[in-house]
């Protein structure tokens, strides 16, 4: 009887790992543990090689009230599911299409820099066609069809939304006293970039949101957006001469890398005005085959 009993229970644990080993690779973005604001769910996939997060829907508070002013009011903002890069786009990434690399700190591991706005375009157009998927942008006029299945920059919101990830810290990762964890930026970066990934990932798995460079978003900067926003998926104002950087760089002082810290560039076509402390990650919508479960973030 109690070696019965014995194999009984183990029966039932072999059972238990296969449905959780199951539930695991179910494909598509499953609804955060509501017992925890920040916990992963690390759905994690690779196209061509590079890793992407998938990014439930939700909601979230974006903006600071204790930051600049554009950075007010704090108001409410709902997003679709998506896909985001896991970091940076790295130099070897870059110079896998037929696009010279611009780059200062040479190093395939590092993201690549000195990218302007239409340049960090052309590379998601032609991520998208090498994937057969519809490409989002008209390069000639900059913009952007939301609809199609390519890749392109994620919008103010969307980045915001990422790089919280379920926080209302200053920084995905606490205060300013972890911030050396989690980002490469003016006190610890030795004046240049550092290879991607190579610090603490934010709760949704995500790597760099702070630091290491700056990131291109789709939007053109209105410093009183906040104040007309709507709720749901914010693309920015209409028109404008600067467009959004989000998340600071390695020359960037600790208060320019918060999750709210709002920035603008105006190095949109011309190379020559091109920053070394700014890069960009690719996002795009969640494909139909993986329907995303809705969270939120209250």
């Amino acid at each position: 009887m109690t070696t019965y009993l014995r194999t009984h229970r183990i029966v039932l644990r072999i059972g238990y790992l296969c449905l959780v080993l199951t539930w695991m690779c179910v494909p598509g973005c499953r609804k955060k543990d509501e017992s925890g604001p920040v916990r992963q769910r690390m759905e994690i996939i690779k196209t061509q090689g590079i890793e992407m997060v998938c990014i439930p829907a939700g909601t979230f508070q974006m903006g600071s009230q204790a930051g600049s002013a554009d950075e007010a009011p704090v108001h409410r903002v709902s997003v679709d599911a998506f896909l985001m890069d896991r970091h940076e786009v790295t130099q070897a990434q870059y110079s896998a299409f037929p696009l010279p690399d611009p780059s200062h700190f040479k190093d395939p591991n590092r993201p690549v820099e000195q990218i302007n706005w239409t340049d960090a375009l052309a590379f998601c157009n032609e991520r998208s066609l090498d994937e057969g998927l519809t490409p989002c942008y008209d390069l000639d006029t900059g913009e952007c069809n939301f609809q199609a299945s390519g890749y392109r920059l994620p919008t103010e919101a969307e980045w915001e939304y990422a790089c919280r990830a379920g926080t209302q810290t200053e920084f995905s990762c606490g205060n300013e006293g972890h911030l050396q964890a989690c980002a490469w930026y003016k006190a610890n970066a030795s004046q240049s970039t550092q290879p991607v990934a190579t610090r603490q990932a934010n709760a949704w798995g995500l790597y760099d949101m702070h630091g290491n460079v700056k990131e291109w978003c789709h939007d053109y900067y209105k410093d009183t957006f906040y104040q007309e926003s709507p709720e749901k998926n914010p693309r920015g104002p209409v028109q404008g001469r600067e467009r959004i950087i989000r998340g600071g760089g390695w020359d960037s002082s600790a208060a320019s890398c918060r999750s709210a810290y709002r920035e603008a560039d105006a190095s949109i076509n011309d190379t020559c005005l091109a920053s070394d402390a700014i890069g960009f990650r690719c996002v795009r919508n969640m494909p139909p085959d993986m329907p995303p479960d809705i969270g939120s973030d209250g």
